[in-house]
């Protein structure tokens, strides 16, 4: 079965040389490109560790070493076919970027792990990871998804409402020290 896939090409002009790159968004199906997948998570919760006190203190509590290391584990089977898919983008054939989506209810799914490298920001990565996402939420019948993202992430909020988001209010029990820290968002399809 042949991987279902978006391009994307960028170009960027460094020192008078053209440096075309091809950017492929995939699903993910094989043993390495789930580990690339599971790379690419760790080098997101990397990420937010580093946002500040606050964001690093929320990841700590709810996201542990130890429970973060069993989330990748059944990275697999959480978001599987037929009522979820994981999602990986390429620069060529370097990893950048990742993204998944499982069923939250009936109806409902939720995104998760919307993660890009540094080194792919600003390319459109994230934009076409979303619409990979949503195009695959459509294909798997949801009429509704739920995502949320942290407070200091503006430039996923930012995303999310371009594409069609809106803004709600938490879709599940958040704990107290991390009301203020997410934001919440639907779409309907």
């Amino acid at each position: 079965m042949g991987h279902s896939q978006t391009t994307i090409y960028w170009a960027s002009a460094q020192t008078r040389k053209l440096d075309v790159q091809l950017i492929t968004i995939i699903d993910a199906k094989t043993n390495s490109e789930f580990n690339a997948v599971r790379q690419l998570c760790w080098d997101y919760r990397e990420f937010l560790l580093k946002l500040g006190p606050k964001d690093e203190e929320t990841v700590t509590t709810f996201y542990s070493r130890e429970t973060y290391a069993k989330i990748m584990d059944t990275l697999e089977l959480e978001h599987s076919p037929p009522k979820g898919c994981v999602k990986l983008a390429l620069k060529g054939s370097e990893p950048v970027g990742c993204g998944m989506s499982h069923r939250f209810m009936p109806g409902t799914a939720e995104i998760k792990r919307v993660f890009v490298r540094e080194e792919a920001r600003g390319l459109g990565v994230g934009r076409e990871l979303m619409n990979s996402l949503i195009g695959q939420c459509r294909a798997d019948d949801y009429s509704r998804i739920f995502m949320d993202t942290g407070v200091s992430l503006k430039a996923a909020q930012n995303l999310y409402l371009s594409l069609g988001f809106r803004l709600r209010g938490p879709y599940q029990d958040v704990p107290e020290l991390a009301r203020d820290r997410l934001v919440f968002f639907e779409m309907d399809l």
